[in-house]
């Protein structure tokens, strides 16, 4: 408990709610638990929920169903923990945009999510999601961004990491443009006040750099291309484009193994967003990726906005297709290299950035990483149980005990990654969602012309 509080102190807060709660129990009969403590599937379980805990899992034959529960049936489907997005972008409390988003990702089973340029507003969110006066999922924080506009020296940028610890927010985002000074001020005050500090890696620092003042999580793989450049290289590697991809033809890549060691010896997590980089720079025509299923959830300007964008991407005049292509392959291989090495991932997708819907794109990016080499549980585990391990939480695991964020699916997700979207219902915070009500939750944000 002495570590949850000191790096994420508002979980306390969710343990205790949720221990105090006095909901029904719920009791899901004869359904096959996928734990996520392991990659075994345990077949033909009760599991009970009550409070907004776990209380009992075992053989339906042996486990007792509470006096008025709500029974849901389990068989043929399959039980496991709510998803993390671990990079998202939440608007301000008041906008009439984020019942959409939020009423997206849990329908896409994403209980938990990080967001990543948080603003005053996002500090009361938090509590009132907690409490259940606001529907969606948990919200951890950041405060308002230090980058290269909003710090301006050292002094600064420690006042400002002192600002947001004593706010409340959980931990501190970093943008680029900060200088070598400032980074080193940042990350000195977080780490003597324990806050995590993540997201972009300063071009003034660098991954090393970063990696020995104790980043939390480096977010899109950033300055990871800038380290591989060769020793003969300035540095610079002339115009990289979108997170360095055009570097790509320029890289040692026989470094890969010995960065990815580093980072699993220093404990910095990463959160690769491969989707957003791919989907903004690989081959897939526009007119294809504006048309997939998910995009008559979002408003049409902002489709449009998007589509633009990957058009002026791809229109720039040193944009090069074919290192694009081999950026690509480089950014798998690495991801694939820093599990091997057992450096933490987490799952996020970066939504709603270009081509990205809320809890859509946090599916797409399990595809990424298998299609990087790892296992459909490995995937799973980068949203489940390495949140847990992360953030100190208590979900992240079917387990008598842990907190009732679940899923439950129409088959299984370690068999195939794209099972992970055949949701049957969500439970959030102890309460059940069927896939018909959350069906009715997002129908209002369809296309009006469907």
């Amino acid at each position: 408990m002495d570590l949850i509080m000191r790096r994420f102190p508002y979980l306390v807060i969710f343990l205790v709610i949720a221990q105090a709660s006095s909901a029904e129990p719920t009791a899901f009969i004869n359904v096959n638990v996928v734990p996520m403590s392991s990659d075994e599937v345990i077949e033909q379980q009760t599991v009970v929920v009550a409070n907004g805990l776990i209380k009992a899992i075992g053989p339906v034959d042996h486990v007792p169903i509470p006096k008025g529960s709500t029974v849901i049936d389990g068989t043929d489907r399959y039980l496991m923990p709510g998803l993390a997005e671990m990079h998202a972008h939440v608007p301000d409390a008041d906008t009439s945009e984020l019942d959409r988003y939020f009423s997206l990702y849990v329908a896409n089973g994403v209980t938990t999510i990080r967001g990543m340029l948080g603003q005053p507003s996002h500090l009361g969110l938090r509590q009132d999601l907690n409490d259940g006066n606001v529907f969606g999922p948990r919200l951890v924080t950041s405060g308002p961004s230090l980058n290269g506009r909003s710090v301006s020296g050292a002094l600064h940028a420690r006042e400002l990491v002192e600002e947001q610890h004593a706010a409340g927010y959980d931990f501190i985002k970093v943008h680029p443009g900060l200088s070598s000074a400032e980074f080193e001020a940042l990350a000195e005050t977080a780490n003597s006040l324990d806050m995590p500090f993540a997201g972009h890696v300063p071009v003034a620092a660098g991954v090393r750099r970063a990696l020995e003042l104790n980043m939390a999580t480096i977010d899109h793989l950033d300055g990871y291309f800038a380290a591989l450049l060769p020793a003969s290289s300035d540095g610079s590697g002339g115009y990289g484009g979108f997170f360095d991809v055009l570097l790509a033809d320029e890289l040692d890549s026989d470094q890969i193994v010995e960065l990815a060691r580093a980072t699993a010896a220093a404990g910095t997590w990463n959160v690769p967003t491969e989707v957003l980089i791919e989907q903004y720079v690989n081959a897939t025509p526009v007119a294809e990726l504006r048309n997939r299923p998910e995009m008559r959830y979002m408003p049409r300007e902002t489709v449009q906005r998007w589509s633009d964008s990957k058009v002026e991407a791809l229109a720039e005049n040193d944009f090069d297709p074919e290192v694009a292509a081999l950026a690509i392959e480089f950014r798998r291989r690495l991801i694939l290299e820093l599990q091997r090495a057992g450096a933490g991932l987490l799952l996020g997708s970066d939504s709603p950035q270009v081509f990205n819907v809320p809890g859509f794109s946090t599916h797409r990016e399990l595809d990424a990483l298998v299609a990087a080499g790892l296992t459909p549980y490995e995937a799973l585990s980068s949203g489940t149980v390495a949140v847990a391990d992360f953030l100190g939480s208590n979900a992240g695991i079917v387990a008598v005990g842990r907190e009732a964020d679940l899923v439950l699916l129409n088959d299984n997700p370690l068999t195939d990654i794209r099972n992970s979207r055949r949701i049957h219902g969500v439970m959030l915070r102890g309460a059940w969602h069927s896939a018909a009500a959350l069906e009715r939750r997002i129908a209002p944000y369809r296309a009006a012309d469907e």
